[in-house]
């Protein structure tokens, strides 16, 4: 056992009810799975944190409980390279799931179209958690990735694009940014991260993800903060913007309702219309469902 990764709390069983109709085709974009059968899917020594198994069945039943028809599954740091449990779990639904998976730069073209063919539709660069690919190799595992029509999605904080911009201005793929840039909202919407996301975002094409609001918020679990930080960000590219639940909250001190998450859309997009794209229409085009 890794004794400096501490363990992460359980998810809560209940949620919130929805408080606006869900359209049909929506899709939670950001979540993990995690097996109960560490013998089998071992977790890599060099980890944050442990986390708590977050098995198909249970990610299943969330997804159910939020009104999702789809959902993305991420491949989460503790596994390293090992995509071997989300793949499992996307083959067995092939209509519903798409994922995102962590590779190393010597991987295999094979190995690659192995993984579109069970629905992975993208890479994810982590330079916040042990575990994770870094910028150090993206460019490589960006041109191999190309063919395939995926993009790279990013687990950063915004801050750091200003001095990488013109790197990432270069990747031969589009770029996702997680948990709306995953840097404190109190830096505020005139700070140099959250305009060079702007500015990734209009002008390179560049997605981001409308998730993990309290990962960046000082109002737990009210999230008051991170009303004009959203909206700003759906403002800005209203056609690449979707939402994800980051179900099961790995590495917090406070437990979250995934419910009450999913309920913070009606204010960051109060328009149905603009729900519907963030939901639905840019998930689909995305992902390829």
């Amino acid at each position: 056992m890794n004794m400096d990764a501490p363990t992460c709390l359980p998810p809560i069983q209940d949620q919130e009810p929805s408080c606006f109709d869900l359209p049909y085709g929506s899709c939670d974009s950001h979540a993990h799975v995690i097996s109960p059968d560490t013998s089998r899917f071992p977790l890599v020594a060099e980890r944050s944190y442990t986390p708590v198994p977050a098995a198909e069945n249970n990610y299943l039943q969330m997804l159910q409980a939020q009104g999702m028809t789809r959902g993305v599954l991420v491949q989460i740091s503790v596994y390293g390279t090992d995509n071997r449990y989300m793949l499992d779990v996307l083959r067995r639904h092939p209509d519903r799931l798409r994922g995102v998976a962590v590779v190393g730069p010597d991987v295999r073209e094979a190995e690659l179209e192995s993984m579109h063919e069970a629905g992975v539709r993208g890479v994810r660069i982590n330079v916040l958690f042990k575990g994770g690919m870094g910028f150090g190799d993206m460019e490589r595992i960006a041109h191999k990735i190309k063919y395939l029509g995926w993009h790279m999605q990013f687990l950063m904080d915004a801050r750091q694009l200003v001095d990488l911009m013109p790197q990432f201005k270069k990747l031969p793929v589009p770029g996702v940014v997680d948990h709306m840039g995953h840097m404190p909202v109190a830096e505020g919407l005139h700070s140099k991260g959250y305009q060079a996301l702007l500015h990734m975002l209009q002008d390179y094409g560049w997605w981001v993800k409308l998730s993990g609001a309290y990962r960046i918020s000082e109002d737990f679990d009210a999230y008051r903060d991170v009303v004009p930080w959203a909206q700003g960000l759906a403002s800005a590219a209203p056609s690449h913007t979707v939402w994800g639940s980051d179900w099961p909250h790995v590495h917090i001190d406070r437990m979250v309702d995934t419910g009450k998450l999913r309920n913070q859309l009606a204010a960051w997009a109060p328009d149905e219309s603009l729900r519907e794209k963030i939901l639905v229409t840019n998930p689909a085009r995305l992902y390829g469902f």
